[in-house]
């Protein structure tokens, strides 16, 4: 049955309230999808009963589910490839340089989805040999907990390993797991994940060299954007690296980004004072 326009409204004040996440007239369909099936996982009867439940229960569990339900976690590994070459060739070999006297990098993966991202970013830092004895924190976050589970766990379909990953790491980063495969223990073992939602207050974090907030920015509105992007200032260090989405142009909604280009892809910086 298709979801009544008052709840539809209902959905998206919640998801933007909750999440940041604005969903515009002509959603209706992905909101019909996804709350049907996180009713059949509950063994609700309809969408209506279970936006019934979620407006009359104060129920933070419900809250979550829906919010895991609504949150778009489309990924893979070595996504777009270019940023990664970047990191790789450039970016790592500057910072390794300035932070020689310390040899501890910081590095955030902020939307880091069912972990694609983040294992893809800590596959790239296992093969420079110049960070061997360094101090890697290495955060990785998303708004979702089962999102994090998955990503605690490691373990991957054939068809997700299939999307993107180079066949040569498959036997060096990877394990058989009955029918899929997992990350190995020195990766998993690497990142820290966390809970965290870009548009509520952001909890302490050491200053980064390199954030990744790729294909986040895109589900916001532009004052949510500026919001974030301006946390991200301040959390970034002032020669530090912000790497977003293709279509994510922070200049035009932070005057204090800079495009940084490199010759296989581009990254941002805080402008100088």
């Amino acid at each position: 049955m298709p979801i009544q326009p008052s709840d539809f409204k209902y959905i998206s004040d919640f998801i933007k309230s909750a999440a940041g996440i604005v969903l515009a007239p002509g959603k209706e369909y992905l909101v019909e999808n996804r709350l049907s099936m996180l009713a059949h996982t509950l063994k609700i009867e309809s969408i209506d009963e279970l936006i019934k439940k979620l407006r009359k229960e104060n129920s933070n569990d419900l809250k979550q589910k829906v919010v895991d339900a609504l949150t778009t976690n489309e990924t893979s590994f070595f996504r777009d490839k270019h940023p990664f070459e970047t990191l790789k060739t450039s970016l790592l070999p500057q910072i390794i340089k300035k932070r020689a006297a310390i040899k501890q990098l910081n590095i955030w993966c902020a939307a880091s989805s069912s972990g694609q991202e983040p294992y893809t970013i800590a596959m790239v830092l296992n093969q420079i040999p110049a960070l061997s004895g360094w101090r890697i924190n290495f955060i990785a976050s998303d708004i979702s907990e089962e999102m994090l589970e998955r990503c605690r766990q490691g373990l991957y379909t054939q068809l997700e390993i299939g999307r993107g990953l180079p066949a040569n790491l498959l036997p060096k980063y990877f394990s058989r797991h009955q029918n899929r495969w997992q990350i190995k223990q020195e990766l998993r073992t690497m990142i820290d994940f966390r809970i965290f939602n870009l548009c509520k207050q952001w909890p302490f974090m050491v200053n980064m060299d390199i954030i990744f907030l790729r294909h986040v920015l895109v589900y916001f509105n532009d004052a949510t954007k500026r919001e974030i992007l301006g946390k991200v200032r301040k959390q970034l260090k002032p020669d530090g690296f912000l790497f977003v989405g293709s279509g994510d142009n922070p200049e035009l909604l932070d005057k204090n980004f800079t495009r940084t280009e490199f010759s296989t892809s581009a990254c941002y910086k805080i402008t100088s004072p």
